[in-house]
């Protein structure tokens, strides 16, 4: 039956829908009061409607990942509407609820893409392609899991990672799709874009950490009340404002991408900023921030081949670091331009970042990608056109290393 609920802090109306099993246009029309998607705030009483239930018998033989595929349900909507259910151990005869269907895909990026999807999400992927390895490779400052993922097996190895700025949070959802489609054509042998990327992931393996952010990222999303344990601190840091859609850096008001040692004390010189605040202070030492120790320390254990950081925006590629970058990261930068149009920057005057620092002690090819057009944080309406342009990046780069 439908029923009343209170929001809480952290809730979306995306969220809302997924915990109750229902689809997102139905919520919306039980609840015409609130116009816009990011309209809601806590304490708020929102109207969940009823379901439109279908029951199912569990057969022999049976998974989870079976019924969703025929019923084409997702598996997190499958485990939502049967809480309780082990699907390790299904039991023959078992009645379980059939909610609507969204379709097959785990990660849905049509709306604002936070850590608790991340986790749910990389669950989920877990779940249905157990040949996917995780691991945390540290903390955020509020301690949240800094998660990555491998897929493949091959001995070369390249690396993604995403989000190391709050506000653009759309790179980690961009990730996780691309993760997505990448397990299901290694799982299938199926093509993906008309690359043989099963085949590819044999000779190089895909190291990925879609989130580097999260405490940043949930500011972003959620903003903040007198209970979050920054409270103050971070309304003197964003000039007394409540509105912190501008906010890059980590909640301690470091921009984790002028963290690393390589020239670090002239980019502070350059960046003229005096303390924290929603961008450009590169903290009080190079390294000082744990995402950024997390990522520099899960680098260097894992010996790249090369390495490529999403952010957004600007529709470039940066491939050059004081002249330190090899031959071949000029020719690759090329590549990646003709598959996916952006434009190749060399010689941006810039120091301290990821890129500049792998370049800069592995003397191999690292890149920047400023994905997407617009202020950030970017529309969720760009996510299919940053998605392809992407994932062309990527697949280009795979393609390079056999």
């Amino acid at each position: 039956m439908a029923f009343d609920y209170v929001t809480k802090r952290g809730d979306t109306l995306y969220r809302i829908a997924r915990q109750n099993g229902i689809m997102l246009g139905e919520l919306m029309a039980a609840n015409p009061q609130v116009e816009e998607l990011d309209m809601i705030y806590p304490g708020q009483v929102i109207r969940i409607p009823d379901r439109t239930l279908r029951r199912y018998i569990i057969q022999q033989g049976d998974t989870l990942y079976d019924i969703g595929r025929r019923f084409k349900i997702a598996l997190d909507d499958l485990l939502r509407a049967n809480s309780g259910l082990d699907p390790r151990r299904l039991r023959v005869g078992t009645l379980i609820v059939l909610p609507p269907s969204r379709g097959m895909d785990v990660v849905s990026p049509a709306f604002p893409y936070g850590y608790v999807e991340l986790r749910e999400d990389m669950g989920l992927l877990k779940q249905r392609y157990p040949f996917l390895q995780t691991e945390v490779i540290g903390q955020s400052v509020l301690g949240k899991e800094l998660i990555a993922a491998k897929l493949g097996n091959g001995t070369k190895r390249l690396h993604l990672n995403a989000a190391i700025h709050a506000n653009e949070w759309i790179t980690a959802a961009v990730l996780m799709k691309l993760l997505e489609d990448c397990c299901e054509a290694y799982a299938t042998g199926r093509m993906l874009r008309g690359r043989p990327v099963g085949q590819w992931l044999e000779t190089t393996s895909l190291w990925v950490v879609p989130m580097l952010n999260p405490d940043g990222i949930e500011l972003v999303q959620e903003g903040i009340t007198p209970q979050h344990p920054y409270y103050a601190q971070l309304l003197e840091w964003n000039n007394d404002s409540y509105d912190f859609s501008g906010w890059k850096a980590n909640i301690h008001g470091v921009d984790l991408n002028d963290q690393f040692p390589a020239h670090w004390e002239e980019e502070k010189a350059r960046r003229g900023v005096a303390g924290p605040g929603p961008r450009d202070y590169p903290g009080a030492a190079p390294l000082s921030e744990p995402e950024a120790i997390a990522i520099a320390d899960y680098t260097t254990a894992a010996n790249f081949q090369m390495v490529i950081a999403f952010h957004t925006q600007g529709q470039e590629i940066y491939y050059t670091y004081r002249g330190l970058e090899p031959p071949e990261s000029a020719p690759l930068a090329e590549r990646f331009a003709q598959v996916s149009t952006y434009r190749p920057v060399s010689n941006i005057e810039s120091d301290a970042g990821y890129k500049d620092w792998f370049i800069q002690e592995y003397r191999r090819p690292g890149f920047t990608i400023e994905s997407g057009l617009g202020v950030n944080p970017l529309p969720v309406s760009q996510f299919p056109e940053i998605y392809r342009q992407v994932s062309e990046i990527v697949l280009e780069a795979l393609a390079s290393t056999q």
